[in-house]
């Protein structure tokens, strides 16, 4: 078997300066939203990361859990080095099988990348998949991300040029 020249593992305290530093140059683009050095430390744990042979972070992605069966991939980032040789996509493979370990049935994502996506089964979708209770529960929530996913008004910056994609586990 062919082994990936790097490793996927669960994000450390002392990864998050470097996650931060791979998410730069997309949040100075606007295609991920800025997360100050708290916010990611206080997140740590939806992280996974790639490193490199020689102990180098080269990808990190997230996994938001938003309620009982749904769940967002989140912050996908892969170093400009690394990238076509399936970091990302490790990484989205282990973001699906955490989910799937969690319970959970559906996974979003709100990207540019739609190709990329829909190899790993997303499909693009128009509507909010909750319903009327659930919409009303989650509305509460102060995480953009879930403001994304319900289309609020007030994130819709975040979200022009985005595809809402959403696979089933």
């Amino acid at each position: 078997m062919n082994q990936l020249p790097y490793l996927i593992r669960p994000a450390r305290t002392s990864d998050v300066k470097h996650i931060q530093a791979l998410r730069l140059a997309l949040e100075e683009t606007g295609v991920l939203l800025h997360h100050d050095l708290v916010a990611l430390y206080e997140k740590v744990q939806e992280f996974t990361v790639a490193v490199d042979a020689k102990g180098k972070l080269v990808g990190a992605g997230a996994l938001h859990t938003m309620w009982k069966d749904l769940a967002e991939v989140r912050s996908l980032v892969v170093a400009e080095s690394a990238r076509g040789q399936g970091v990302g996509h490790a990484i989205v493979a282990a973001l699906l099988e955490r989910a799937k370990e969690l319970g959970i049935k559906r996974v979003f994502c709100l990207t540019f990348e739609v190709k990329f996506f829909e190899k790993h089964g997303f499909e693009a979708i128009s509507d909010i998949p909750v319903d009327q209770d659930t919409f009303e529960e989650m509305v509460r929530s102060t995480d953009d991300g879930v403001a994304e996913f319900l289309d609020l008004a007030r994130v819709k910056q975040n979200t022009l040029g985005n595809t809402r994609m959403l696979k089933l586990l």
